[in-house]
């Protein structure tokens, strides 16, 4: 990722922009601390996009034919009681 001064940024914003598009996201500093990203707009709505729901992701495992067993948790409270 390139890094743009923000004067350089300011004076060569098409470029900039072009660099963004073609090459990746540019990141513009200030007094030498990065401070913006500037990606292309369709990278951006990307991250927008909401994840697919836990509930969804878990029902699509490939579990069938493994043997899981749930831990009997009753179990665990008695050791602590006992201290």
């Amino acid at each position: 990722m390139r890094e743009w001064p923000l004067q350089e940024a300011k004076n060569k914003l098409g470029d900039l922009v072009n660099q963004a598009l073609t090459e990746g996201p540019q990141c513009i500093t200030r007094r030498g601390q990065k401070v913006v990203v500037v990606i292309a707009a369709d990278e951006y709505e990307r991250t927008l996009k909401p994840k697919r729901p836990f509930k969804a992701f878990s029902r699509s495992l490939p579990l069938e034919g493994l043997d899981l067993e749930r831990e009997d948790i009753s179990d665990r409270n008695t050791a602590f009681d006992s201290e």
